[in-house]
């Protein structure tokens, strides 16, 4: 087996900034896998927040052993960007040497589009509702938030869009007193869910205390070992291959997740189609789907998904798959 790894740059269609800074970029990695006849690809967004670097990912895929399957990898790399873009391209190739696609493979029926949230990056107010009067028309709107003036942000957002379905995430950003004292706000202005209030480790406030929207899991949780930890904290968990290590994973932390009762969200770093391609078969039928990362893109790979008034479409086989 040939393992492959490049570099790409997608320009944002506008500057995208959450509570931990601001980019104008997507820099992700590309792996191809080839067995000398077929190939298959993948691709990974490697995240400062989780230690990762382009290098370190990169570093982490080219020291794998050449006779390397979904199985075996699931052990020699733990979770995250480097074992989700060789994990998908191993599926990609699995596709390619069978002729069938990955959902056929995988056991699971044939995939639908789905709404996804389209997401609105942290500004002023004023900017804000601007984006939001531009993006009313969708049915789910994601704000970034995550500061101690965070209420005229969301207030404006609501004016900008009256109809539309909100969730906030504040990316770690809030204290537990901030949480508390915004929740009402959140209940009256119809937020439908709270993406990671609390900084991942010190979460534990989350337990006992009254949680009128519901609060999604999303930097505390990663593959399957992390539920036992979200434990009174959480109701909803947020599904990323990228955190996950791959599709495989992300399928069982599902399984396992509606078993114990959490809610799914299923969402997305910021990155191209090929990135997406294989979340939407984890996004079929979620509480939340988020797979909007193509959307912020000015530009995309070859045999784009769709995305139109019924959702996120599935990727066709010339993308992934």
């Amino acid at each position: 087996m040939k393992i492959d790894v490049s570099r790409d740059v997608f320009r944002l269609a506008q500057v995208f900034t959450i509570s931990r800074g601001s980019r104008s970029e997507a820099h992700v990695l590309t792996v191809r896998v080839s067995d000398g006849t077929h190939s298959g690809w993948g691709e990974c967004v490697p995240y400062a927040r989780y230690g990762e670097t382009l290098d370190s990912v990169t570093d982490e895929i080219l020291g794998l052993p050449p006779q390397i399957n979904r199985a075996t990898l699931q052990d020699m790399l733990p979770a995250g960007a480097a074992r989700n873009a060789v994990d998908c391209a191993l599926w990609d190739l699995e596709a390619k040497r069978a002729g069938k696609r990955v959902w056929a493979l995988a056991g699971l029926a044939a995939p639908v589009p789905q709404i996804t949230a389209y997401t609105l990056s942290l500004d002023s107010p004023e900017a804000m509702r601007q984006q939001a009067v531009k993006n009313a028309h969708r049915p789910v709107l994601k704000i970034k938030l995550g500061t101690p003036d965070d209420m005229p942000r969301l207030k404006a957002v609501r004016a900008g869009a009256p109809k539309s379905k909100i969730i906030v995430d504040a990316n770690e950003g809030w204290s537990a007193e901030v949480y508390a004292e915004l929740a009402p706000h959140l209940v009256a202005l119809g937020v439908a869910l709270v993406e990671q209030p609390l900084p991942a480790g010190e979460d534990s406030a989350l337990i006992g205390m009254d949680r009128p929207v519901p609060v999604c899991a999303d930097e505390s949780c990663h593959d399957r070992a992390s539920l036992a930890g979200l434990k009174g904290k959480y109701d909803v968990i947020n599904i990323k291959l990228d955190k996950t290590g791959g599709l495989t994973e992300a399928l069982a932390l599902r399984s396992e997740g509606e078993a114990m009762g959490y809610g799914v969200m299923v969402g997305c770093m910021v990155g191209s189609s090929l990135a997406m391609a294989p979340a939407t078969l984890v996004a079929q039928g979620a509480s939340v789907v988020d797979l909007d990362g193509p959307l912020l893109l000015a530009e995309d790979r070859d045999h784009p998904l769709e995305f139109d008034d019924k959702g996120v479409h599935p990727p066709e086989k010339e993308l992934w798959g």
